[in-house]
């Protein structure tokens, strides 16, 4: 990497470039020939000669690169994570719906054998309902219906509009020409009336 030491530099030469290196944005020149006992100019032949200015643009970029992935390795550890924790819910509620299957046989069979005696017809109802649900949701399918009866032409064009808004933002005020209402002006010879 160009910010290691470079062929033919001195100990010395790559000493003082990792000593400007460490200085970080308040770097300069003079300061680090001041703090190794070195001039300016020394500093200045060093710095063209083994291109610290391109040196210290490679090792931000390193930095940043490493940082990035780290960054992202954290992202994709946290995401592996929570796919993990998603399956274990599904299993679950999967495993809870296996149960409620069981029990909601056994409540039809008590029924069967003994009504009088028996939950009502609304709890296993209610059982049933909760079965479906959970096996919905572990299977990842839609547990609510939507049903739209009649036109929805308003809302719908609000819900347009509203889409249209959020992609290219409010419309520029100003006059509203209906083209099919405006009277048709007849184009005259000569531009004269």
């Amino acid at each position: 990497m160009s910010f290691e030491r470079q062929p033919r530099e001195t100990s010395k030469a790559f000493a003082a470039f990792q000593e400007y290196l460490a200085m970080g944005p308040e770097r300069s020149l003079s300061a680090v020939g001041a703090k190794l006992g070195k001039s300016k100019v020394m500093m200045e032949k060093w710095s063209r000669k083994y291109d610290w200015p391109a040196r210290v643009a490679a090792h931000g970029a390193h930095l940043a690169l490493v940082e990035r992935e780290a960054a992202e390795a954290v992202v994709r550890a946290k995401g592996a994570d929570w796919a993990e924790r998603y399956a274990e819910l599904r299993e679950s509620e999967w495993r809870a719906r296996l149960e409620l299957v069981d029990l909601a046989w056994e409540i039809v069979r008590r029924w069967r054998a003994r009504p009088d005696r028996c939950g009502s017809l609304e709890g296993l109802a209610r059982l049933l309902d909760l079965m479906s649900t959970l096996g919905r949701r572990a299977c990842e399918v839609a547990t609510d219906r939507k049903e739209v009866v009649g036109r929805v032409e308003g809302s719908l064009r609000i819900e347009i509009e509203t889409a249209l808004d959020k992609i290219y933002g409010k419309p520029i005020p100003g006059e509203v020409v209906d083209v099919e209402a405006a009277p048709v002006v007849p184009a005259l010879a000569g531009g004269k009336p």
